[in-house]
């Protein structure tokens, strides 16, 4: 298939006429034999179509020939992309995809034909989202502007994939860097700070729960969707199997992140205190009685109905001024415990797994700023070993 040149002239409403020449590929016959042509332009001069026509050759003989289609972003995502992924992503996730779609995206560039989107052209989405993306004035952080070009970047594979781009524009566009300055500051306490939280609270009744995530660094809905048959008080150990999480803000249950069951040792401490926790649920079951809802989950609200995620944050929030600390997130809780554990020695491997990272070297990298501490710790210890006294 070569193609032929087509020139045809346009006459304006005021009388202007102009040149436009035309690409065109037969692409077989119609069911009654009427022959199929595609038409690819048009351009100012012939000069254009011709450079034109032997890329369309190449890409023809190469297998990677893309039939013009007026297919526009929002066709191809609203009606047949966002349909498919329903049933491929976690609910939480397939939610995030929705919304920055729907807020961020397809009111910018949603009308334009699929094919015509470009790496230049996302390049200004981005910059535009940074400036006053954002719907309560000012731009999109960089991360979530990224998380964006994550989402557009699948989008767009998926439509190359069923033939309906050559390429996809979004492997050479450019989202801005997560430099230094555009990461979240990590907050954590120190040892003393946490156990002074921990002495505070302990009779509050939270305070089981803000115990359990601070000795085993598991995610809010990890906690939340705690089972007590997930729970081996003989091996004293935690069994992450299931989470609850918040999408549209109802609670829904889900998989742990990456999908993976993991085991989490604990510690006689934590041991006492779900006890403690099985002796609350149990007054709670005899206060209640048939009106208590039993999901099994080890941390409920008193009719045993789950805990909100969103509430659980702020509750945290809330015990926290009253023991008039400095303030961290509820997720901070687990980045202290990633953190006291590297500085007590736990290799990184343990900490890894007791996260449910996918690498030891994700971990590394979450806490690096631990690490320059470590090496003057090392430094020191190391000296003392070869020379008998601290350097």
């Amino acid at each position: 298939m070569q193609g032929h040149l087509h020139k045809r002239t346009h006459t304006s409403k005021t009388g202007k006429t102009t040149t436009r020449w035309y690409v065109v590929f037969d692409v077989g016959r119609t069911v009654t034999g009427k022959r199929k042509q595609k038409w690819h332009g048009g351009f100012n001069t012939r000069k254009e179509a011709e450079v034109a026509r032997a890329k369309l050759v190449v890409d023809v003989h190469d297998g990677v020939y893309v039939e013009p289609s007026k297919l526009t972003v929002e066709d191809w995502i609203v009606q047949r992309w966002i349909p498919s992924m329903k049933t491929q992503l976690k609910a939480s996730t397939f939610d995030s995809y929705q919304r920055n779609l729907n807020k961020h995206v397809l009111p910018t560039i949603g009308k334009l034909p699929l094919m015509e989107i470009t790496p230049h052209r996302l390049n200004n989405l981005y910059s535009a989202l940074l400036q006053d993306g954002n719907t309560r004035g000012g731009g999109l952080s960089a991360k979530t502007v990224r998380y964006i070009h994550t989402t557009l970047h699948k989008a767009f594979a998926d439509a190359r994939d069923e033939g309906l781009l050559r390429t996809n524009p979004a492997e050479r566009a450019k989202p801005p860097r997560l430099n230094a300055t555009s990461k979240k500051e990590m907050s954590v306490w120190d040892s003393k700070t946490l156990s002074t939280f921990l002495d505070f609270t302990t009779d509050e009744r939270l305070g089981p729960a803000w115990h359990v995530l601070s000795m085993t660094g598991m995610r809010r809905g990890e906690l939340l969707g705690l089972r007590w048959n997930d729970i081996d008080f003989h091996r004293k150990r935690i069994i992450i199997r299931h989470t609850l999480v918040s999408v549209a803000y109802e609670i829904i249950e889900s998989t742990p992140k990456n999908h993976q069951t993991r085991i989490i040792d604990i510690d006689d401490s934590t041991i006492q205190i779900l006890r403690k926790q099985e002796d609350t649920q149990n007054g709670d079951k005899t206060t209640w009685a048939s009106n208590y809802t039993d999901l099994y989950l080890v941390f409920t609200k008193e009719d045993g109905t789950p805990i909100h995620p969103d509430s659980l944050s702020q509750s945290f929030e809330r015990a926290i001024k009253r023991a008039d600390l400095p303030r961290i997130r509820l997720h901070d809780l687990r980045h202290t415990h990633a953190t006291l554990a590297m500085q007590a020695g736990v290799p990184i491997k343990v900490i890894s797994e007791r996260l449910g990272h996918e690498s030891p070297s994700f971990t590394m990298k979450q806490y690096a700023h631990v690490l320059p501490t470590m090496q003057a710790e090392a430094a020191n210890l190391i000296a003392h070993l070869i020379l008998g006294c601290e350097s």
